[in-house]
């Protein structure tokens, strides 16, 4: 099986092992009819706010290996800054966790590096969040539809690749289009091989 080397995979491989447990407080509820009361529900539903990693890892003691369905939509790593949210992993939060763990060496990541240092230990927790029959969907584009192969056939194993979509958005048909249109992707992985 081929492998994805990077700078720094070595300080992420194992790093959702160090990302600590926070314990979830609920804060409010919600209920179909607003008579204002904020109390529990009991609805089994949860809205977390905070770092995405965290999240995940605050998870597992209740959802470890039970969750059917995961679909991501992760940054496409366009180099775009001017979007709604940072695209391009220069955000201070990911420079500064990338100084902390890959050390010295964070200085020279190249921006698909980065983008492999983040994704790696989030995929690692999702991993374990999903149920053995599980399934997982991910949305892409072409920045780093290569390497999130790659990382996945490495995290969920080769044979667990299901399938891979592509559609394009364009109001003029490609035959009539004098652009090459970007291609959006999306893999569909399960957590195991099913044996027959």
């Amino acid at each position: 099986m081929p492998t994805l080397t990077w700078i720094g995979k070595d300080k992420v491989v194992n790093h959702h092992q160090e990302v600590p447990y926070r314990v979830l407080e609920h804060k409010y509820g919600f209920r179909a009819e607003d008579d204002g009361d904020r109390t529990p529900t009991g609805s089994g539903n949860k809205i977390i706010h905070g770092d995405n990693w965290e999240a995940l890892k605050s998870l597992l003691p209740e959802y470890e290996g039970r969750v059917k369905c995961i679909y991501i939509d992760p940054p496409y790593n366009t180099g775009n800054e001017k979007w709604v949210y940072n695209d391009n992993v220069n955000d201070p939060k990911i420079k500064k966790w990338l100084g902390e763990v890959v050390g010295k060496q964070g200085e020279d990541l190249s921006r698909h590096d980065k983008w492999l240092c983040m994704m790696y230990p989030r995929l690692k927790l999702l991993h374990k969040l999903l149920a053995e029959d599980g399934a997982i969907f991910i949305s892409i584009d072409d920045n780093e539809l290569a390497n999130l192969k790659l990382l996945c056939d490495e995290i969920f194993g080769v044979n667990n690749f299901i399938g891979q979509w592509h559609w394009f958005k364009s109001a003029t048909p490609p035959n009539l289009s004098y652009k090459i249109k970007k291609n959006m992707s999306m893999f569909l992985l399960r957590k195991t091989e099913k044996q027959y």
